[in-house]
């Protein structure tokens, strides 16, 4: 595993604990910092940590606090608060 990957894991571990806090503005700073070092390094995002967040605004998605969850016919959809929508098949 290369030294941006491991960072990368680092900070959505980071995020997913100051989302959890209600630090939701130091979340933000870790996700965006995460996908900086992605797109320098030519790396894809973890599944995990693609889905948590959003592409738009770098929030890390809290369902029920900043996000919104819906089943539809094969996917499900998830609203942020910014108003993007993310859809994802229900497998893989």
């Amino acid at each position: 595993m290369s030294i941006a990957s491991e960072r990368i894991d680092r900070l959505e571990a980071l995020a997913r604990e100051a989302a959890a806090e209600g630090e939701d503005d130091r979340a933000r700073e870790y996700v965006a910092l995460a996908r900086r070092i992605a797109e320098r390094n030519r790396l894809r995002f973890p599944r995990s940590f693609e889905r948590a967040t959003c592409d738009r605004c770098d929030r890390y998605f809290r369902p029920g606090r900043n996000a919104r969850v819906r089943l539809q016919d094969g996917h499900v959809v998830v609203t942020c608060e910014c108003g993007a929508h993310h859809r994802y098949p229900y497998r893989s």
